[in-house]
């Protein structure tokens, strides 16, 4: 009895020594694993590179059962640090149906891509997709060209403070929160209580001037004066025909459309090589795949409730963000 003991934990001890010397093995793709090139179309030298920006705009990492997911902010900059060493990409085309998402996660994606273009003089294109409302278009502002899908809906340049209310459902409870404050405005906007004038006037002074910057950019890079100007203030959405009329976009086409003005903008060979980073290997890989982590397998959350959920999980905060698209199938 005494020698099967020992060879059970001699065993033992020897799967532990070769797990803890061989490589980590993983089954799904994550952040920690490495972007790789991928070819997607053509065969010349120099390359366009496609990136997506997809989902609401956010620094945040996405955490899964099995895997953590790259934050977009962390993904899109590693993009941009990849392509700011390949001197053979040209062109970086950005690929973008996003409802948009907080203020500074948009923001930060408008610096990093309108700095990447100073520092390496490489051109910028953007092809919108389904959406790129709010935030999706503030980060579409740096490109040389902004081109929108017949059917996209953009504009909505304006910032929105959410905020949950709950005091009059706990006054039907009976239930009350207590607070101890060191300043008279520390639980301003707080859900637990109805907000005063006063402070209903200190957050609308707040997103007026995170709309106001938002509204500055759209002036420096569109060229938007006047009454053009304000058509687009106020917020609105826009369809495609009537977002080139008011001067938002710069052409109506496909995605392949948008391809063929990023080799032109960069006097590039016709069979300039179209180009992905990826973290997953895809069969029949091409130009629609939104992906660049994931897994084979199509991994669901247990309890699934899709936009709804997108909706609830934002904090409360200022967001660069068409509410609206959230609720849409």
């Amino acid at each position: 009895m005494k020698k099967c003991t020992d060879l059970m934990f001699t065993g033992l001890f020897a799967i532990l020594l070769v797990a803890c010397a061989s490589p980590r093995i993983t089954l799904f793709s994550d952040a920690s694993d490495p972007l790789r090139e991928v070819t997607l179309d053509g065969t010349a030298d120099d390359k366009i590179l496609m990136v997506p920006i997809t989902g609401v705009i956010t620094d945040s990492p996405k955490s899964r059962v099995t895997r953590t997911m790259p934050g977009m902010v962390q993904e899109v900059v590693s993009h941009l640090r990849l392509a700011e060493k390949d001197d053979r990409v040209k062109v970086v085309l950005f690929k973008i149906d996003t409802p948009g998402g907080t203020t500074t996660a948009s923001d930060i994606l408008y610096h990093e891509i309108a700095a990447f273009k100073q520092r390496t003089g490489k051109k910028v294109v953007v092809c919108m997709m389904n959406l790129a409302t709010s935030g999706g278009y503030y980060v579409s502002l740096p490109a040389d060209v902004i081109m929108a899908h017949p059917t996209t809906v953009t504009g909505s340049i304006g910032v929105i403070l959410m905020r949950p209310q709950v005091s009059g459902l706990m006054e039907k409870i009976g239930v009350d929160v207590r607070v101890n404050k060191s300043g008279e405005n520390k639980d301003m906007g707080s859900p637990f209580r109805a907000i005063t004038p006063a402070e209903e006037n200190m957050l609308q002074d707040l997103a007026d001037a995170l709309g106001r910057r938002f509204v500055d950019l759209v002036k420096q890079h569109r060229g938007l004066e006047g009454e053009r100007l304000a058509t687009v203030a106020d917020a609105r959405i826009f369809l495609a025909e009537d977002a080139l009329a008011a001067g938002l976009v710069d052409k109506i086409g496909y995605l392949q459309d948008a391809i063929a003005d990023a080799k032109a903008l960069a006097a590039l060979n016709p069979d300039a090589r179209v180009v992905a980073y990826r973290r997953t290997d895809y069969p029949n890989d091409n130009f629609y795949n939104t992906l660049t982590s994931g897994t084979h397998a199509n991994l669901t959350p247990m309890v699934d409730m899709g936009p709804i959920g997108d909706l609830l999980s934002l904090d409360a905060g200022f967001y660069y963000l068409w509410p609206q698209a959230l609720d849409a199938p």
